[in-house]
């Protein structure tokens, strides 16, 4: 193996990895909203708040979003299960990548499959998004996991497939 090969590989595992960590943390974070806008809110230092108080904005938009999940969780906890499934599948796609870590070359479909999915989050966002009342600016950072997402992906797909010429 020469020292392209070596390098590109190296670069290929590392993106690799840095997508299967972007995975199972997105999906690991979908199951403890309550506490985690919570945090968020303590972190704006508008814990104390009510939306009502908090104006307009981004804040009142968490201290809203924080109101549905305690009222959901409070009255219908079982709606919330629908999130134990969204990390199972985020889970699930980045064992799915295991594979373009053990070979690249043969498993090169994944990175194409990836960029797919990410390209999908954006027209998917924007539409449901809009559907179910998100403002835009939520809509956008979500778009942004899709435009992010699709970069390591790309360059380990570009940097395999000069490794399948060698």
């Amino acid at each position: 193996m020469n020292s392209r090969e070596q390098l590109l590989r190296r670069r290929v595992k590392l993106l690799t990895w840095l997508f299967i960590l972007g995975l199972v943390f997105s999906g690991l974070t979908a199951i403890p909203l309550e506490w985690e806008m919570n945090l968020v809110l303590k972190i704006f230092g508008a814990s104390h708040l009510t939306p009502d108080q908090a104006g307009s904005g981004f804040v009142n938009w968490l201290l809203k979003v924080r109101e549905a999940l305690h009222e959901t969780n409070r009255q219908f906890p079982f709606l919330f299960y629908g999130f134990d499934w969204l990390a199972f599948g985020h889970l699930v796609i980045a064992i799915a990548f295991i594979g373009a870590l053990k070979d690249p070359v043969r498993n090169i479909w994944l990175f194409s499959f990836g960029m797919l999915a990410c390209a999908f989050l954006v027209p998917w966002s924007l539409f449901f998004g809009s559907l179910r009342g998100i403002p835009i600016g939520w809509r956008l950072i979500d778009c942004s996991f899709g435009v992010f997402g699709i970069i390591p992906l790309w360059m380990a797909r570009r940097w395999t497939r000069e490794l399948a010429k060698t």
